[in-house]
């Protein structure tokens, strides 16, 4: 498995990451955390060190399932977690609110973004509590809160790094002008956003500040929460509370469309001996300015087929075939 900075932290963390949202089972229609754990001890094994989670996942349970999986590896992790997505109707601004179709034994919930310096300091206490562990190695604020100014939260964060209780700091889900605030406040050493073969918009804003700055471009959702493996074809059916069952882009007509241009560059799959969504993630990597890439996994076989794709390098060739694919995708 080939290891990346994470911007200018110092610290190297795996080019495959493993994303724990879905291990937190709300907005994925549950969860088995034995399964979950065994998947993070899988991924572990086959050379990934980088976890990634947040508070928000499953209010809190995914992070309680990171922190068993690791309580004896510790030290065989970069754990990433997330900040600024509250559960208080009173701060900041609402992001969404949560209709408890999944297993969520808080009901419904208003959940804000907000990351206010002293809700910063409460949040990293409760994540290390959930986490059994006495530090973070990347702490990030989870999406951009308006009503707080960017040097009030990096201050919170500088001074956490101070005390130790973090290592690194990111930012997700921000344009490049709210990375340009962070930088300006401090040290800035990621940026987590959406990125994969069909979520490219990224490429004119904040990868290039990215690429520019040294800052490591944490992509997630690479596979496109599963469209990309060729497993959600047309005829998949969703389970109540799955956050996929309204998604139009899991409308049958896109996922025909998704189909037929995975359909294009399956023989390059095949050919490799790499499944789709081997070849997708391995893709992921290549792309200028992508540092990581985080996949989620909710068992053991998941979590070992992405991690294969960490020591795959594709070809100029193959790279304009998959392009000419997904360029065709986009102008359907």
């Amino acid at each position: 498995m080939r290891t990346r900075p994470l911007g200018p932290s110092g610290i190297d963390a795996s080019v495959v990451g493993l994303g724990a949202w879905a291990i937190g089972g709300w907005m994925w229609g549950g969860t088995d955390e034995d399964a979950s754990i065994h998947a993070i001890h899988a991924a572990l094994d086959a050379g990934v060190n980088l976890i990634d989670t947040a508070a928000i996942y499953g209010f809190g349970l995914s992070e309680e399932i990171v922190g068993r999986a690791i309580r004896d590896r510790r030290d065989q992790v970069v754990l990433a977690t997330k900040c600024a997505m509250v559960c208080d109707p009173t701060v900041g601004k609402t992001r969404f609110k949560s209709t408890a179709r999944g297993p969520n034994p808080h009901g419904h919930v208003t959940i804000n973004v907000y990351s206010g310096p002293e809700s910063i300091r409460q949040e990293i206490e409760a994540s290390l509590k959930r986490l059994r562990t006495d530090y973070v190695d990347l702490y990030q604020t989870h999406w951009q809160d308006e009503t707080t100014p960017i040097a009030d939260t990096v201050g919170a964060l500088v001074e956490l790094k101070e005390q130790g209780k973090i290592r690194a700091i990111g930012a997700c889900n921000a344009t490049a002008a709210q990375l340009d605030e962070y930088r300006t406040a401090g040290q800035l050493d990621s940026d987590q956003e959406r990125f994969s073969m069909i979520d490219r918009q990224i490429e004119g804003d904040q990868l290039p500040y990215c690429r520019e700055h040294g800052i490591a471009v944490l992509a997630y959702s690479p596979l496109g929460r599963g469209l990309l493996t060729g497993k959600v074809g047309p005829e998949r059916k969703f389970a109540p509370g799955d956050l996929r069952l309204a998604d139009p882009r899991f409308m049958q007509r896109n996922r025909e469309k998704i189909a037929g241009m995975l359909d294009k560059f399956r023989p390059i799959a095949e050919g490799r001996g790499l499944t789709l969504a081997q070849l997708a993630i391995a893709w992921t990597l290549h792309q200028p300015g992508v540092t990581h890439a985080l996949c989620g996994a909710r068992n053991p076989e998941q979590a070992l087929e992405n991690a294969a794709p960490g020591d795959v390098s594709l070809s100029d060739d193959e790279l304009k075939t998959i392009a000419a694919a997904i360029a065709d995708y986009s102008q359907k």
